[in-house]
C-alpha cells in the first residue's frame, strides 16, 4: 500500500540488499569472463617485451601476437580481465587492508590513517563553522519577516555559486593551509543550510507563537523558548543530512593549494594506476558518511524520543549516559516534580 510502512525484517532485508545488488553486479562483471572481460591481462610476456601483469584491450594483444608469430618469436600468453581501472571487489578488499598495514611508496607520505584523519578533521571543523553561523541566521530568517527580506535573497543567489569557484579567493586570503580548505567546507555547506533551517522554522504550528505572544512571549523568549525548542528535532535531521553536502566538497576543498588528505591518497595511487586502492579510499568515504549519519540518527531516537520508534532498554541506558550532557544544553532533561505532600507543606507555610 501508498505510504504504508513496511514491517521490520522485511524493510531490514531491502536495507541489506540494497547494498547486495551492486556488489553482485560488480562480481558478476569481475568474475564471469563471458559477461564483460574486454581486455588481456599479461601472465607471460613471451618475447614482446611487456611486463607481466600489464594489460591490453582484446584487438592488441591478438594483433601484437600475431605480429610476434610471423617474425619467429614467442608469443604473449595472457588470461581475460577486467581494465586496469576496474578491479575485482577481492581485490579492493585487500588493498584497503594493505593500505592501513602497508607504508606509503614514497618516503614522507601520509599513511592512510593519517589521510583519513586529516580529511575529518577539515570536514568537523568547517562543518561545525558552518553550523554556528548558520543556524542562528536561519532561526531568525523563519520567525522574522524582517531578516528573511533581508538575507534569503542574497543566500539563495550566492547559493548557486558553485563553491570551487571561491578556490583563488581562498588560497589568497588564507594562503595554501588548512584554512583554505576549511573556508571552501564552509561555503559549500552555510548558504544551503541557512535556507533549510529557515524552511524547518516556518514549519512550526504557528498556535504555538500566538499562545507564547498572548502570555506576554517577548522576541527573545519566543526564540529560545517556543521556536527552537519547538523544531530543534527537525534541526537536527537537517544538519544530519547537511554532513552529506560537506562530504561532497571534500575531494575539492583538499585539492586546493596542498594535496592533502584522502584527495591526496586517492590522486596518488591513480598516478600509480593502483585503482584498487582508489575504490578503497572512494570506499572508504562512504562508510565514513554512512556510519556518521546511522550513529547521529541512532543517537536522535533517543535525544527526540516522540519522533523515533522506541529503543531497547540496553541502547536507552548507554546513550543517556553519552547524551545527558547535550540534552542538558537542549533542556530536553527534566527537572524532577516535587511529591503531593511536599507542595501541600509548601502552601502551608505560604
Amino acid at each position: 500500500m501508498i505510504r504504508t510502512p513496511l514491517s521490520p525484517a522485511r524493510a531490514m532485508v531491502l536495507k541489506v540488499c540494497a547494498f547486495l545488488m551492486p556488489l553482485v553486479v560488480w562480481c558478476i562483471t569481475s568474475y564471469v569472463p563471458w559477461i564483460w572481460h574486454p581486455a588481456m591481462r599479461i601472465t607471460e610476456p613471451g618475447d614482446s617485451g611487456m611486463r607481466v601483469k600489464s594489460y591490453l584491450s582484446l584487438k592488441d594483444f591478438a594483433e601484437f601476437n600475431e605480429a610476434l608469430v610471423k617474425d619467429g618469436s614467442k608469443p604473449m600468453a595472457g588470461r581475460r580481465s577486467n581494465p586496469y581501472w576496474f578491479p575485482a571487489p577481492h581485490e579492493v578488499l585487500f588493498a584497503m587492508y594493505t593500505a592501513f598495514t602497508t607504508p606509503p611508496l614514497n618516503k614522507g607520505d601520509p599513511w592512510l590513517h593519517e589521510s583519513l584523519a586529516h580529511s575529518i578533521k577539515i570536514i568537523a571543523i568547517g562543518f561545525s563553522l558552518a553550523a554556528i553561523l548558520a543556524i542562528p541566521l536561519g532561526l531568525l530568517c523563519g520567525t522574522f519577516d524582517l531578516f528573511s527580506k533581508l538575507n534569503e535573497p542574497f543566500v539563495d543567489f550566492v547559493r548557486y555559486m558553485p563553491a570551487p569557484a571561491f578556490s583563488a579567493l581562498l588560497l589568497g586570503i588564507f594562503g595554501f593551509n588548512d584554512q583554505a580548505k576549511i573556508g571552501l567546507i564552509t561555503l559549500a555547506t552555510f548558504f544551503s543550510m541557512v535556507l533549510v533551517i529557515a524552511n524547518t522554522t516556518r514549519t512550526l504550528d504557528p498556535a504555538l507563537l500566538e499562545a507564547a505572544q498572548t502570555l506576554g512571549a517577548n522576541r527573545k523568549r519566543l526564540l529560545t523558548r517556543v521556536v527552537f525548542p519547538g523544531i530543534v528535532a527537525n534541526l537536527y535531521n537537517d544538519l544530519r543530512i547537511m554532513i552529506g553536502a560537506s562530504w561532497t566538497a571534500l575531494m575539492i576543498a583538499e585539492l586546493i593549494g596542498e594535496k592533502t588528505g584522502l584527495s591526496l591518497f586517492i590522486s596518488q595511487q591513480a598516478k600509480y594506476f593502483n585503482y584498487a586502492n582508489v575504490y578503497a579510499g572512494i570506499i572508504l568515504i562512504g562508510l565514513i558518511g554512512l556510519i556518521t549519519d546511522q550513529t547521529l540518527q541512532f543517537f536522535g531516537r533517543f535525544l527526540f524520543p516522540w519522533q523515533a520508534k522506541p529503543v531497547d532498554v540496553v541502547s536507552r541506558t548507554v546513550i543517556a549516559a553519552v547524551t545527558f550532557v547535550p540534552r542538558k544544553v537542549l533542556g530536553l532533561v527534566r527537572k524532577p516534580r516535587s511529591s503531593s505532600s511536599e507542595r501541600v507543606s509548601d502552601v502551608s507555610v505560604a
